[in-house]
């Protein structure tokens, strides 16, 4: 579905759904990526942004958003290998790449998540190895920079754990020996979520040497795949995510960084979708600023997975369909509400706070495809609006 199909569409739901959603036709231009994109990096510099790797292999891309009618710019491919879920974060200018998962080599017989940080100079177009490695596994880990110009990270993946269920999976046909092949899977799914072992420290990265410290340790589950959206100077607000393989939560957390202290406060959970759906919480949603509220939309679950998991069943989504999530919320700073929906499920993309709304690009459809597409969602305080 191409943006000007979604735009369609997207009228064509609300008013079957009766929200308030409308769609502007005039004066809106914003070019769909050249490739579909999911389970990439995205970051912003000045009016530039940029979007690339996840599904995309090494490719890169920018957009300055002030001369939209040029297009996507192909930039320098990403050096090392192809890498999906990795953390991404600006500081003086650069931006950095942390971890995420992939093969290392072509011919490696399972993925694993990687350890390495990378630096590319916008203005000189060229990425650089950084002489660091990751503490530990930030695949699926968000990033933020930080008023001194450190960069700090919250979440991410165990790699030494999921290192070897990747490597044992991969080891075992399922086809010639599906008994082995479930107990495995059944093995490593049905275990509770601090077993998982997920970054549970609030880490900071030094760019100008390469060091890394922790900032206290995360007093919540983990969480991987959540919304990140900036709220102020040095405060963030974290929404929703995994907190384990296949399993959501509803909370959301604020952090506020300051030269002396870190606090952390759990907010409302999302809405329910209805009064008679539980919110399962989203991984992989669009989050950005819209003046001083937050505007979060899409992102995926399985419905029927957190009551399995509150009932002590831990592989809580076996055997469900995995849903792309069509929800559009905002945050006003007191409370969450349902503002409308997206006309598809979409999820795992990249989205922007602009000056105008949210920027949506790219992503997974309901067919679990990569998407180009790039729209912007607008709210005035009553009403979601759509810009192709």
């Amino acid at each position: 579905m191409t943006s000007k199909a979604l735009t369609r569409s997207l009228a064509g739901s609300a008013v079957a759904i009766g929200l308030s959603v409308n769609v502007a036709t005039a004066g809106s231009d914003w070019p769909d990526l050249p490739v579909g994109v999911k389970n990439g990096i995205s970051a912003q510099i000045g009016d530039t942004i940029y979007v690339g790797l996840g599904s995309a292999g090494t490719a890169f891309y920018s957009l300055d958003l002030k001369d939209r009618a040029k297009g996507w710019v192909t930039r320098s491919a990403f050096p090392g290998p192809a890498t999906n879920g990795a953390a991404v974060a600006t500081s003086n200018g650069q931006i950095f790449i942390f971890s995420g998962n992939g093969k290392p080599t072509p011919d490696a017989k399972s993925p694993i998540i990687f350890d390495t940080v990378y630096r590319y100079d916008p203005a000189a177009d060229k990425w650089a190895s950084v002489d660091s490695k990751t503490p530990v596994g930030l695949s699926g880990a968000r990033a933020f920079s930080i008023p001194d110009g450190r960069i700090a990270i919250v979440g991410g993946y165990n790699k030494e754990h999921f290192d070897k269920y990747l490597a044992d999976v991969s080891s075992i046909d399922k086809d010639e020996n599906p008994q082995e092949y479930g107990r495995l899977v059944s093995s490593y799914m049905s275990m509770q979520p601090r077993a998982y072992r997920w970054n549970n420290k609030l880490l900071a990265f030094d760019p100008v040497d390469g060091r890394w410290s922790e900032l206290g340790d995360n007093p919540f589950l983990p969480n991987c795949d959540s919304g990140l959206v900036r709220t102020g100077e040095g405060a963030f607000l974290i929404i929703s995510g995994e907190i384990k393989p296949g399993l959501r939560t509803p909370n959301t957390k604020a952090i506020k960084i300051t030269s002396d202290s870190v606090e952390w406060e759990q907010g409302p959970d999302l809405p329910a979708p209805s009064p008679e759906v539980l919110q399962e919480g989203i991984a992989g949603p669009y989050a950005g600023a819209v003046g001083t509220d937050v505007l979060v939309a899409g992102g995926a679950n399985f419905a029927g997975a957190r009551a399995r998991a509150e009932a002590g069943h831990w592989f809580a989504h076996d055997g469900l369909t995995k849903s792309w999530r069509k929800e559009i919320y905002i945050w006003n700073g007191t409370k969450w509400a349902q503002i409308g929906q997206l006309p598809v499920g979409l999820a795992y993309g990249a989205s922007f706070s602009t000056p105008d709304g949210v920027l949506i690009v790219g992503g997974e459809d309901e067919r679990g495809s990569a998407r180009p597409d790039a729209f912007l969602l607008k709210w005035d305080g009553k009403a979601v609006t759509i810009e192709d």
